[in-house]
């Protein structure tokens, strides 16, 4: 018992001497060569069948690629759903599939330790990079999808700064990930990725405002090219959205350039989807007109609109004017294009005249009475012309 102990510290004394002295690579490069040559000895057959899976599992995998992506390239359209897929899948480098099937078998086999962490590393690295080339090409795809839809000519001339933008965001977020799965500590690099890039935005807080404000136009679709808005106080058509600001055609004739930041910040009128528009008309009558005669009125007035053929939505007394009997006609015209709406306004004020003068109805207008008195309290006006009419008679003989 006692010499068994001795031989085994007189063995092991070697070797902890052998570890504390300076390695020399040559003989670590040696080690690990008699090593690998002893695990190819010992597991030529595993090593043979792993390699036969891998090459299958390769070939499956070229073949799905090759299949999905001939069925992508077949869909009809442009920026489609089906049309994305068939960009990711194309993206999809051979070199990444090969790198997943070594992965699978490599298990099978049972390399040295350092030979499946190197498979490891360079598994972790592929598929990390492949995720962030799908992650560009879906975004992209998406952006230039929305883009395509309403043939914006501002995000297409943007796709090369999006692009640029989404690659870095994308790829370094990438270099991280592979950092943190090699060891290296990656807070300090994240840290310093983020205060960089506050002072990056700090200091680029106006465009930066101005770009996402327009990229929010872009895709929420306030209003489009050619269509006309209320801006404030303004009233103009929208002649082109850019990047940092967009461009109005006042009514007047007049080029208005508001920042894209401001221009959101307000309320915005959009006159082109209206699917119907209102039309109120006023209308005043003289306090002669009588009982009958306003009862009646409304009826008049509904069937002037019914008969141009719009919607009418009503017709009632509102008050009692300094000078008139106000009433009130509102109708719905139906259309988009307010040439015809000015036109249908037009047809139903000349209606609404022409009906109201044959049944007998005058329109007021502003009118005063003036009642003039001489000194003894003698009413003198409005009876001038009875008065001058008495003077102007000649004395009879």
């Amino acid at each position: 018992m006692t010499f068994s102990i001795l031989a085994a510290a007189t063995a092991a004394k070697p070797v902890s001497t052998r570890s504390d002295a300076a390695s020399n690579p040559i003989d670590d490069i040696r080690a690990w060569w008699d090593s690998s040559v002893a695990w190819v000895n010992s597991h030529w057959l595993d090593i043979g069948i792993a390699i036969a899976a891998g090459l299958a599992v390769y070939f499956l995998l070229s073949m799905t690629r090759r299949f999905a992506l001939k069925r992508a390239q077949a869909a009809p359209g442009e920026f489609t759903l089906t049309h994305i897929v068939g960009r990711v899948i194309h993206k999809t480098k051979s070199l990444v599939l090969a790198v997943v099937a070594v992965r699978l078998v490599a298990g099978y086999a049972q390399p040295p330790s350092i030979v499946m962490h190197v498979i490891q590393l360079v598994f972790t690295v592929a598929v990390v990079l492949q995720v962030a080339i799908w992650a560009r090409e879906i975004i992209l795809g998406l952006i230039q999808r929305r883009a395509s839809e309403g043939h914006n000519e501002t995000l297409s001339n943007a796709m090369g700064i999006i692009r640029l933008l989404i690659s870095v965001a994308l790829f370094a977020i990438a270099a991280i990930v592979i950092l943190d799965n090699m060891g290296v500590n990656v807070t300090g690099l994240v840290a310093g990725l983020g205060i960089g890039g506050i002072a990056i935005g700090l200091a680029a807080q106006g465009i930066f405002s101005d770009l996402f404000a327009s990229l929010s136009i872009i895709f929420d679709r306030p209003f489009r090219v050619g269509e006309t808005i209320r801006y404030d106080t303004s009233t103009a058509t929208v002649e082109r959205i850019g990047l940092k600001s967009t461009r109005l055609r006042s009514i007047n004739g007049e080029l208005l350039v508001v920042s894209n930041t401001n221009l959101l910040a307000k309320e915005i009128t959009n006159f082109a989807h209206l699917q119907r528009r209102r039309v109120i008309f006023p209308i005043a009558v003289i306090y002669q007109t009588t009982p009958t005669m306003l009862r009646g009125l409304p009826s008049l007035l509904e069937e002037q609109v019914r008969a141009a053929g719009h919607e009418f939505i009503r017709s009632s007394f509102v008050t009692f004017g300094q000078s008139s009997l106000d009433f009130e006609l509102l109708f719905d015209v139906y259309s988009e294009d307010f040439d015809v709406v000015t036109a249908a306004r037009t047809d139903v004020g000349i209606r609404v005249i022409e009906a109201m003068t044959a049944a007998g109805y005058e329109f007021a207008y502003p009118t005063q009475t003036t009642f003039t008195a001489a000194p003894d309290g003698t009413m003198i006006l409005p009876y001038a012309e009875s008065v001058t009419m008495t003077r102007s008679k000649p004395a009879a003989d």
